[in-house]
């Protein structure tokens, strides 16, 4: 169900934030880390335990999450001083404290470029218009957690209605239908990729609009 606080709305089943009716890109963890923040509101969340459930198999140092904390105040156009957003509990840890509502129908747009995305082990992941990086440094817009997949993979670029992957010089290669890519291909609705040895499914809407709208209604903007 997706939820208003603010100008912002978050659905976390479309993967998808929005701020004034755009589109707002938040990297994987950033975004799960709002998620949680969210299921939890309005009690605080410790730093240990986001920490452990972000970086479930990684030691990471505190500023990992301080970091994430300052990429998602910046997307909901927040800040720690006057936090309207995330609350910050010194010593201990962060909680959302926005008065979120659901959002059950529609009259605020939400233009999402979601017409492709991929299907990943994790879930499936919304691709935008322009270059979507897949690897497993944080800043990518598809993560990928596997030592098989190199920092910065490959790229999917979507511009003027095509799709294309492209591989960055990873050590692994990138596989399109099974064959290894040396320069960029068009991909096509329920294309395979491999990315080291991380299986991915491309696929496509079969609306040919490149943009959903979602309209709120104002009559729903209270529970």
């Amino acid at each position: 169900m997706p939820l208003l606080f603010g100008d912002c709305l978050f659905d976390s089943e479309r993967r998808v934030l929005s701020r004034a009716a755009q589109e707002v890109h938040l990297t994987p963890k950033a975004f799960r880390l709002l998620e949680l923040l969210i299921e939890k509101r309005p009690n605080p969340i410790s730093k240990g335990e986001l920490m452990s459930t972000l970086w479930p198999d990684a030691v990471v140092a505190e500023g990992s999450l301080s970091n994430l904390v300052a990429e998602v105040r910046d997307a909901l156009g927040d800040s720690a001083r006057g936090a309207r957003y995330l609350r910050t509990f010194h010593r201990y840890g962060y909680a959302f404290c926005g008065d979120a509502v659901k959002a059950p129908s529609f009259d605020m747009p939400l233009r999402v470029h979601s017409t492709c995305r991929l299907e990943t082990p994790s879930g499936p992941v919304l691709l935008r218009e322009g270059d979507n990086t897949i690897g497993r440094e944080e800043g990518c817009e598809v993560w990928v957690d596997s030592t098989t997949v190199s920092r910065r993979h490959a790229r999917i670029r979507l511009a003027a209605g095509r799709a294309t992957i492209e591989d960055l010089g990873s050590k692994n290669g990138t596989l399109l239908r099974g064959r290894r890519i040396a320069e960029p291909a068009e991909l096509a609705d329920g294309d395979t990729l491999e990315v080291g040895s991380v299986r991915l499914l491309f696929r496509t809407s079969a609306s040919s609009k490149t943009t959903d709208s979602i309209i709120l209604s104002p009559a729903t903007r209270r529970d």
